[in-house]
């Protein structure tokens, strides 16, 4: 073998390693999205907590997501990927071990704060493989990185299911899971990830974060909370229009600032803009599909009617654990067809998958393989989404711009998720089976065909948003590598014609 062939050799080890390193990242990301929902009603029995105040474990990690996702994805832009990777990990393993020790409610939800701002990671490494990974093989490795999200997702859930069985189930030990598999994946960024060859600087737009963190909080707090709080409750109402009054606040402060967080231009461009009204829709109906299903299994057919009596972990690994491995699979074939077909084909294609899911599972949900066999579908769904969006992204930004952005659309799959919780938890309350005194309220089966038909309608709205509001001309295209061209020049060709208007 020759010393050029070796050296070839040796660039692609190096970068299958970084690939891998950070999809494991990306892995632990969603696990902390999921982690908490087998367990939540073991913690708030061992901490004598109200379900109202319980919920604050769940959405702690989504307010501190939101604030911190966009602002440590520009600052990962500003100053180097991979001391922001690094600290950002062990912040949530710092907030892991807390929520693994401490027996008090507040010091667990502040552990779930901190473990919230570790959703930056995805933003972050996708802006390393832009950085590292040859533009022929950057499709592949963004659909690999993606594709572990849902993988993780549902890993949390059979995790948690398995570590808290027993005579004396633990709540705590999940949270040692995350530990370990965070502190591998910091070993594997600090040995593997290099150094960011470009580094944008300027300073950092507080005010910006700031802003928009508030809108967040102010958008997220009443969508989550709402189903407590009472939808008309003036404590509602009120949040939702103070964040409308904030989204005014925010847009007029990133007008005003000569280096903003967030390019408004680049926020409203149309690829950029459609790309994450798909990611609210898919966030949704993803979520959609493992809290409706995971539901629906458990219910007692001897009391109401329908379902399985699964238990918890039954739930989790023979209805949903299908579901995340042809996710993680899917998503490599997902990688080929956005190099192949295009990211918007990929996406329409996607799309068409999760209808038929859902469809499925609207009017088929009484035996358990027609369960497992939508799942499937409706897991190839999300898996071209999540190869495919990534991809819209970064042809629709130039390259500093790569944190930021995939940052806002990682944001806009958590609103998606958060809308979904507080759309299926109404729902289900809303109409209960006739039971006798004393039992708790269990929904009537209408109410899940219900919220599997409203998810099947979200991945309508993403056909739409791919065939429609992508327009081909949006597409990106796969850079095409030329011969005695440095790399550089690659670079910067592709940059050039990644931010050509359209």
């Amino acid at each position: 073998m020759s010393h050029t062939q070796q050296a070839a050799s040796s660039r692609s080890s190096g970068h299958t390693r970084i690939v891998l390193v950070l999809g494991l990242a990306a892995m632990v990301v969603s696990m902390m999205q999921t982690l908490v929902v087998p367990i939540l009603g073991m913690i708030q029995s061992d901490l004598k907590a109200s379900t109202a105040s319980v919920s604050w474990v769940t959405t702690a990690t989504l307010l501190s997501a939101a604030v911190f996702t966009p602002l440590l994805g520009r600052f990962g832009d500003q100053h180097g990927k991979k001391p922001t990777l690094v600290g950002v990990l062990v912040v949530m393993i710092a907030g892991s071990v807390l929520a693994a020790t401490t027996t008090s409610l507040t010091w667990l939800i502040v552990g779930r704060v901190m473990q919230g701002a570790a959703t930056a990671i995805f933003p972050l490494a996708l802006s390393v493989l832009r950085e590292e990974i040859a533009p022929e093989k950057l499709h592949g490795a963004m659909a690999l990185v993606s594709g572990t999200l849902a993988f993780g997702s549902g890993l949390a859930l059979v995790g948690a299911g398995l570590l808290t069985q027993g005579s004396h189930p633990d709540y705590h030990r999940p949270f040692w899971l995350a530990v370990v598999l965070a502190v591998v994946a910091l070993a594997g960024v600090l040995i593997t990830v290099p150094p960011s060859r470009t580094k944008t600087g300027g300073r950092t737009d507080w005010l910006g974060a700031l802003t928009l963190g508030a809108l967040l909080v102010l958008l997220l707090l009443p969508i989550s909370q709402g189903h407590e709080w009472g939808w008309t409750s003036g404590r509602t109402l009120g949040t939702f229009a103070g964040a409308v009054v904030m989204a005014g606040v925010w847009v007029f402060t990133e007008n005003r600032v000569e280096e903003p967080m967030v390019d408004m231009k680049m926020f409203v461009h149309r690829p950029v803009l459609f790309t994450n009204l798909a990611g609210l829709l898919l966030g949704f109906a993803m979520f959609t599909q493992f809290i409706g299903v995971s539901y629906l299994v458990q219910m007692p057919e001897k009391l109401v009617g329908y379902g399985f009596g699964a238990s918890v972990l039954a739930a989790s690994v023979v209805y949903l654990l299908p579901t995340t491995l042809v996710s993680l699979v899917g998503a490599q074939f997902g990688g080929v067809l956005v190099r192949r077909l295009g990211a918007r084909v990929t996406l329409a294609a996607g799309a068409c998958f999760g209808v038929l899911g859902f469809t499925w599972l609207t009017a088929a949900h009484d035996t358990s393989a027609s369960v497992i066999s939508a799942g499937m579908l409706i897991g190839l769904a999300i898996s071209f989404g999540y190869a495919s969006m990534p991809a819209l992204i970064v042809a629709g930004v130039p390259a500093h711009q790569t944190g930021i952005a995939n940052g806002i659309n990682s944001i806009s799959r958590s609103v998606g998720s958060a809308v979904a919780s507080a759309v299926i938890t109404s729902l289900l309350a809303s109409k209960s089976v006739p039971l006798p005194a004393g039992m708790p309220a269990l929904p009537q089966e209408s109410q899940f065909t219900l919220s599997f038909a409203i998810a099947g309608g979200a991945f309508v709205l993403v056909a739409v948003v791919a065939l429609v509001g992508l327009k081909a001309a949006h597409a990106p295209r796969t850079p095409v590598m030329r011969k005695a061209v440095t790399p550089e020049a690659t670079e910067l060709t592709s940059a050039e014609s990644e931010t050509t208007p359209v």
